[in-house]
């Protein structure tokens, strides 16, 4: 199947992103759980659009607990501690986060790997393109393998060569400046004696199907991640062909 352009009409509008890469993960952790993962690894995806907290004071204040003294239960007030007013707050943007995490099973969860889907808001101004850069880095610091998928078409700039740029490493390899559209895979490991990052930097290009790239569960442990199989599937569930015709 052909790459779609999900971010202009008329998909951007009959079929909005959001949807889509939410689907996306959910297919992605179904094909990784169904087909590709041995026993042992479990896919779950992530979906967050942003920070969404707000404090009711109101809701907690009024609350009451049960606590039982022997001879019956009784209704206890909780109490709320309220501090004074911040003396300073501080501008904060808080990245969406489509994602699908890798857990290893065996001897409690441990996060293996991840799959992120790049969002127009991870690309829209430099402090959200240095925190995704910071996510991918400590993803990478932790020995975790990392695939960075990036549809976007409605924003420019290359996410890679932010992670690149952060970790200091040499411009060589870098993708070029053009290639807005990408799939990038990385596996973390200590080889000869070095920390080395193993990469596959593919170009994407609307109207192309997708590759499949290397997943690392380790440093000597790949699986092949099929993103055009799950592509299609998702374009199925999205019935992408009538928002199209």
């Amino acid at each position: 199947m052909p790459l779609f352009d999900h971010f202009h009409p008329p998909l951007s509008q009959r079929r909005p992103w959001e949807s889509f890469h939410a689907t996306w993960c959910s297919v992605l952790a179904d094909h990784l759980n169904r087909d590709i993962l041995p026993l042992g690894y479990i896919a779950l995806e992530q979906v967050h659009r942003g920070a969404a907290i707000e404090i009711d004071v109101g809701t907690f204040a009024h609350e009451n607990i049960r606590a039982s003294d022997g001879n019956g239960t009784t209704a206890v007030a909780r109490t709320v501690w309220v501090p004074t007013s911040p003396p300073r707050v501080l501008p904060a943007a808080f990245p969406e986060r489509f994602a699908v995490e890798v857990l290893s099973t065996e001897g409690g969860r441990t996060l293996v790997a991840a799959i992120e889907l790049v969002s127009p808001g991870n690309k829209d101004r430099e402090s959200k393109r240095r925190l995704f850069a910071a996510k991918c880095a400590t993803y990478l610091a932790r020995g975790a393998g990392l695939v960075i998928v990036d549809l976007v078409t409605s924003r420019q700039g290359n996410l890679h060569n932010e992670l690149i740029d952060l970790l200091n490493l040499e411009p060589t390899v870098r993708m070029p400046a053009a290639a807005s559209q990408y799939a990038v895979a990385y596996r973390p490991l200590h080889r000869d004696g070095s920390d080395v990052i193993d990469t596959w930097p593919i170009p994407l290009t609307v109207g192309q199907p997708l590759p499949t790239v290397p997943l690392s569960l380790s440093a000597e442990f790949c699986v092949a991640l099929d993103l055009e199989a799950a592509y299609v599937d998702a374009c199925q569930r999205r019935r992408m062909d009538e928002a199209i015709g």
